[in-house]
């Protein structure tokens, strides 16, 4: 209980990574799910495996724990991030704890992991100038609106090595969090009435996600490692909620709540890459993977065109399907070597994706949101020959991170485009603990 208390103080700091605009639609803006080790990697992983290192990303690679070793591994990051939005722009810096992982060696080729991680994140406020209404020029409105809330993960994974060339794994995990999206409506005129609106749910689910590496040998130097992975979607029991209410001079007219039960699904996932080994030193991998989003339910409004009113249903299509290209390599001149700069690990890398969220729910605007980003960073081992029982590192990577989002304006009705830059120095700390060394007496 005491773990599970402290995984979800943790996860819930996280949700402070964002302040973007964007997280105002679906789940919130994507987590990045990466670890210390490939943050500098533009967080490919699919295809990697390493002893000392835990890659949650595929839960095949758990099966390669050794055996003598418990590995803690905690993520920190600050960002600095910069907003424009038309002739709007605005700046912002942010701090959270990432992820927090635990694995160890349950038997003979069998890892265990136990993980905390965000997996969305919403926080948001914004407003909107006064604007005059059609064919009346003596009303105008504005708008404000914000929202925070965010999903956390919590895993136990299991990877299983049956023969030496192939490792399978399962990650079995709880899902929980919330959301709550408020828009105001008000006008200059007291006479009118304002309306406040307020979008919430509760989510509480599990997930299950499947792994798979093989290694082919090419020589007694250099390995291709083949990785593959495929999440299960399902319905999620959750209700979603749309509180109105009608205001005059700030006081309740009227306000009403819609229902939707069974509001929410989580979609397929797919993954494949590809990495190749030449001796200790170098290691090169690419990635992609997708998620089905667009074939899942997710609340809307749906208007009627003949009264003009709005039901808040649940429907497929409200969702884009996301999809990620990365690639990256890490290198170290000689693990074995006391020079510094010789037993670093240095690592770069980038990826490209599409994102899931819609920011135009009308389906006006064809063109997709989209981000890209490239990364750099350095494993730096923390030895001393006087202390045999663990060897700690850290890793130390930054990240550059560029968003575009079209989406319709509703003062001008045309496209426009939201775009973001994230500057992130991330910290990775992993501490190997000899939890299962056995001592001979002589």
């Amino acid at each position: 209980m005491v773990l599970c208390a402290t995984l979800s103080m943790l996860a819930q700091k996280s949700q402070s990574q964002v302040n973007s605009p964007y997280s105002r639609y679906g789940f919130g803006t994507m987590a990045d799910r990466a670890m210390g080790f490939n943050k500098g990697m533009g967080g490919v992983a699919l295809g990697f495996h390493d002893g000392k290192q835990i890659n949650t990303a595929n839960p095949a690679s758990y099966a390669y724990v050794d055996s003598l070793s418990a590995l803690f591994d905690l993520g920190f990051s600050v960002q600095l991030a910069n907003y424009k939005m038309s002739k709007l722009q605005q700046n912002a810096r942010n701090a959270s704890f990432d992820y927090f992982a635990f694995q160890f060696r349950g038997a003979k080729n069998l890892g265990v992991t136990l993980a905390c991680l965000p997996l969305t994140n919403i926080n948001y406020y914004f407003t909107s100038s006064s604007e005059l209404l059609k064919n009346n020029d003596d009303y105008s409105s504005s708008y404000v609106f914000s929202g925070e809330g965010g999903i956390h993960k919590a895993l136990v994974g299991l990877g299983w090595r049956p023969i030496s060339p192939l490792a399978i794994g399962v990650n079995g995990a709880f899902l929980w969090g919330d959301y709550s999206h408020s828009m105001s409506m008000a006008f200059n005129e007291t006479s009118v009435y304002n309306m406040q609106r307020q979008y919430t749910a509760d989510i509480s689910t599990y997930s299950v996600d499947f792994g798979l590496q093989y290694d082919l040998k090419l020589n007694k130097e250099d390995m291709v490692t083949l990785g593959l992975t495929y999440g299960m979607g399902h319905k999620v029991n959750n209700k979603a909620y749309r509180h109105t209410s009608t205001l005059s001079s700030s006081v309740t007219v009227a306000q009403t709540v819609d229902t939707i039960p069974d509001a929410f699904e989580l979609p397929q996932t797919l993954g494949a890459g590809l990495t190749y080994y030449h001796s200790n030193k170098l290691r090169i991998g690419a990635d992609f993977s997708m998620e089905k989003w667009s074939s899942v339910k997710f609340p809307s409004q749906d208007m009627n065109s003949t009264t003009g009113n709005t039901a808040y249903v649940s429907t497929t299509n409200q969702l884009y399907d996301s999809w990620k290209v990365a690639a990256g390599l890490d290198y170290c001149p000689n693990k074995e070597s006391s020079k510094f700069f010789q037993h670093n690990i240095y690592r770069v890398g980038g990826f490209y994706s599409h994102s899931y969220a819609k920011a135009d729910i009308t389906n006006t605007i064809t063109d997709k949101p989209y981000e890209l980003g490239v990364s750099a960073g350095v494993g730096i081992p923390i030895t001393n020959k006087n202390i045999w029982h663990n060897s700690p590192s850290i890793n130390i990577s930054a990240q550059w991170v560029h968003t575009v989002v079209p989406y319709l304006s509703a003062s001008t009705m045309q496209k426009a485009t939201l775009r973001e830059n994230y500057f992130r120095l991330c910290i990775g700390l992993t501490f190997n603990e000899r939890w299962f060394y056995k001592w001979k007496v002589q």
